[in-house]
């Protein structure tokens, strides 16, 4: 006969409570299929766990058994919580890296929406560029990753989060600045660009003439809006990217050109299984991004 766990938890029941009644209770069993079990138990170890019938005194050896049988219940029982928790994403860690918009936008609503559920998940969080996120991805250094996709990038698996239109970063007393409508591409053809590596990826003609003939480049968001608000020069930012400029006393002004948009992914390895408190990230933070693209939406009409 092989021991099985259940034997143990049923002998420290009895040896708990002293009789077979209350112990029957406790574990939802009746008192004689407790009793054949643990004759079943003795027969094995073939020596008495009980001084007597009574089940009220133990032996030498149902003394060791019982302080042996507690431990390894505990690290049963612990083992077992620890992978139903696993399972259930209340534990675990996730690796995750994102471009700075969705950092300081979708990602804490995410959170917030579902903090309860996070609160025994380790989360490492960095936001760096688009390129940076997708090569952490590929080495395997983060399980999920939010950026633009890009072309010919294999080994990955996107999904679409938002799409974030472009527009124009000023100075508040910049004469477009006053303007109510979209601003097209020649009323930019007079204006010192600050190009960076967000406007670089507009397709249109204009956009890669006026980056062909700019002299200033910036990369990091609070050199650029800090750049603009010097009256160095204007930026072609998206909207989302631009969100604390009115923080720094600037203005965003939308591009006529409606083509000017970027995608926004969520992304992870091509073939990688998530945990599940990955799985439940993932799904909380398409779910806040599908609410935050109704709310703008709503605002805008």
């Amino acid at each position: 006969m092989t021991l099985k766990i259940e034997m143990l938890r049923g002998f420290v029941a009895v040896a708990r409570h002293g009789n077979l009644t209350d112990a029957a209770m406790t574990l939802k069993r009746t008192p004689s299929a407790l009793s054949m079990m643990l004759k079943q138990f003795e027969t094995h170890l073939g020596e008495p766990l009980f001084e007597t019938d009574r089940k009220n005194k133990l032996t030498a050896l149902g003394e060791f058994v019982f302080e042996q049988a507690e431990k390894e219940l505990l690290h049963f029982d612990s083992t077992v919580r620890a992978i139903e928790n696993f399972a259930n994403s209340k534990i675990g860690q996730v690796k995750i890296a994102t471009v700075p918009s969705i950092a300081a936008t979708i990602i804490p609503r995410a959170f917030a929406r579902n903090i309860g559920g996070y609160q025994n998940v380790r989360i490492d969080l960095r936001d760096m560029d688009s390129k940076s996120v997708r090569h952490e991805l590929l080495r395997d250094r983060i399980d999920i990753g939010i950026a633009t996709l890009g072309a010919n990038v294999p080994g990955l698996h996107g999904q679409v989060l938002l799409t974030d239109r472009f527009g124009v970063l000023l100075p508040v007393d910049h004469p477009l600045a006053n303007t109510t409508s979209p601003i097209g591409w020649d009323a930019l053809r007079s204006q010192n660009l600050i190009a960076n590596s967000l406007s670089e990826i507009i397709p249109a003609n204009e956009a890669a003439e006026l980056h062909a003939r700019s002299l200033f480049s910036a990369h990091n968001i609070t050199s650029i809006l800090g750049i603009v608000r010097a009256g160095i020069g204007i930026t072609i930012l998206p909207e989302l990217a631009a969100i604390s400029a009115v923080q720094w006393n600037l203005v965003f002004r939308p591009l006529a050109d409606e083509t000017a948009k970027r995608q926004i992914h969520i992304l992870r390895k091509a073939g990688a299984v998530l945990s599940p408190a990955a799985r439940r990230l993932e799904n909380d933070i398409l779910e806040t991004a599908e609410d935050f693209v109704k709310e703008r939406l709503s605002r805008s009409s």
